[in-house]
């Protein structure tokens, strides 16, 4: 294992950890659909009772995405959770909103009202995704950051990176094609939410605007992705030499895609189950099976994205400040050490899957119902 090997092989897990935190947002997706599916008290519980099975899931994955940056390109999780930390923070505060709501929204003694912690539910919906997506997309569009490590010999101030301007990551939301990204995961979100409540709660009703919402939300969703996807590939993108200098390539991601055929064939794979998982779904009223077409897709789409803009000697966090201090799997990664270490630790990830596995089958082993809400208690 060459230190650039362990380089790319903790590029490719933090790579996946996005993929499926993408794919988790399905829970966001579902909350901030509450008050337009459900039009009664039971079918809004049905639908809570649904997505508080999962949402452990999602800020798990999250946490650990977080966590993975700071073990493996510990400069980047300096540059950006630090620098671009109000962007950040919107993020956990409606996480910890969302956490919230699950646990308070039925206790007796409830001075705010049940409404109000649904209401918790949807700011999450809604924000975490758009934000989310933006996020992501400044690994294509760039941040606005310098990087100089001459810093770290002054006493005074060690700071190696700090962000160009007082906005810390919310100038992010300046750019238009990283809010055009932000609102594809938005409605990604929201559709995979509409095919696991299809898959997960037994109600005619629901799931009659289950399926009319559906095609409400896959329209946005393949306007701005293929928007995003479209400017990617015919934009210039930030190469990098032999010297580890930074310099534009016209059509870099493009020629990633050709470079790199397994990356491509993922991406296309991943388009074409989610558009089977929704097409199949919206052709057959009993079929409830389309959130692991989608699903599988999201997370080969979301994989290759992730690993378009890391590999094949790109710089996978650019700085619109200065080009030289964008972020490179080599000058931003741990030691060797470090790396080779930690690869040997992460032999227990498919342990870690399995009983990820083995939790969500016993928890989806049988669909929610209207009876099983007012006979239990839930959230």
């Amino acid at each position: 294992m060459t230190y650039e090997f362990l380089q790319q092989y903790w590029w490719f897990l933090i790579s996946l950890l996005g993929a499926l935190l993408v794919f988790l947002l399905f829970v966001q997706g579902g909350n901030s659909l509450l008050f337009t599916l459900g039009k009664t008290d039971e079918e809004r519980s049905m639908m809570v009772n649904s997505t508080g099975r999962k949402w452990e899931f999602t800020f798990t994955t999250l946490v650990t995405f977080g966590g993975g940056f700071f073990a493996s390109f510990p400069l980047f999780y300096s540059t950006s959770f630090g620098g671009a930390y109000w962007l950040w923070m919107i993020i956990l505060f409606t996480f910890v909103l969302q956490a919230v709501s699950y646990e308070f929204q039925s206790k007796i003694g409830n001075v705010l009202g049940k409404k109000t912690y649904q209401w918790f539910l949807i700011i999450n919906g809604i924000v975490s995704p758009l934000l989310l997506g933006a996020a992501v997309a400044t690994f294509f569009t760039g941040s606005n950051f310098i990087i100089n490590k001459g810093n770290i010999g002054v006493e005074s101030m060690p700071v190696v990176s700090a962000w160009a301007n007082g906005s810390h990551g919310l100038d992010a939301l300046l750019n238009p094609w990283n809010l055009i990204f932000g609102f594809a995961v938005f409605f990604l979100a929201r559709l995979l939410g509409n095919l696991y409540f299809i898959n997960n709660i037994k109600n005619d009703a629901l799931n009659a605007r289950c399926h009319h919402q559906l095609l409400v939300d896959t329209v946005p969703f393949l306007v701005f992705f293929l928007a995003f996807v479209g400017y990617i590939l015919t934009s210039e993108g930030f190469a990098v030499n032999e010297d580890g200098s930074i310099y534009m390539e016209p059509l870099k991601y493009l020629h990633n895609f050709l470079a790199m055929p397994v990356v491509l064939i993922l991406f296309l794979i991943g388009v074409v189950g989610v558009l089977i998982g929704i097409v199949k779904t919206f052709l057959s009223k009993s079929y409830k099976y389309g959130i692991w077409y989608s699903g599988i897709g999201t997370v080969l789409v979301v994989l290759s994205l992730f690993l378009l803009v890391g590999y094949n000697h790109t710089s996978y966090y650019p700085s619109t400040a200065e080009v030289q201090s964008s972020l490179t799997l080599s000058n931003s990664c741990s030691s060797e050490f470090t790396l080779r270490t930690m690869t040997y630790v992460s032999f227990l990830i498919p342990f870690v899957l399995a009983y990820i596995i083995y939790a969500w089958r016993a928890l989806n082993k049988k669909q929610i119902t209207l009876d099983e809400i007012k006979n239990e208690d839930g959230y």
